[in-house]
């Protein structure tokens, strides 16, 4: 059952919001690929447009990782893309929130602006997997 609603979910996320927030993040991570030095920043990019084109049954976990270049990475990436990115999630939240259906959808749309300010040190993988991940393990 929870798969079904998932791919619901999904579906009408992808008609509602995923596929616009899917090229701009595409366009930023095509401009970013163009200079050598900033390819990481396109890599990042493209993968948070896989994410927000079918997020639900997914999340974003923090690595833990990184350290200085990380942060030096989410405060450049923040000025050039992250905060226009942002302003994409917020406009189509704001859209999505006006049916009462829409309004789930709008809160994931806004729960996904921390990875699209901040996207270095962060993971997506499935839901499943992270749940596991966060488990205690048992000695």
């Amino acid at each position: 059952m929870r798969s079904v609603l998932t791919l619901i979910l999904n579906l009408i996320w992808l008609l509602t919001a995923g596929w616009a927030l899917f090229l701009g993040y595409l366009l930023a991570g095509v401009l970013a690929c163009l200079v050598i030095v900033t390819i990481p920043f396109g890599i990042a990019s493209f993968r948070i447009a896989g994410f927000v084109l079918w997020p639900f049954g997914r999340e974003v976990v923090d690595t833990g990782g990184g350290g200085a270049m990380s942060t030096l990475g989410n405060v450049i990436w923040f000025v050039i893309a992250g905060w226009w990115l942002a302003l994409g999630h917020v406009g189509t939240a704001l859209a999505q929130a006006v049916t009462l259906i829409g309004i789930p959808l709008a809160w994931a749309n806004l729960k996904l602006i921390p990875v699209t300010c901040f996207p270095f040190g962060k993971e997506v993988m499935d839901s499943s997997t992270a749940r596991a991940r966060m488990l205690p393990t048992a000695r």
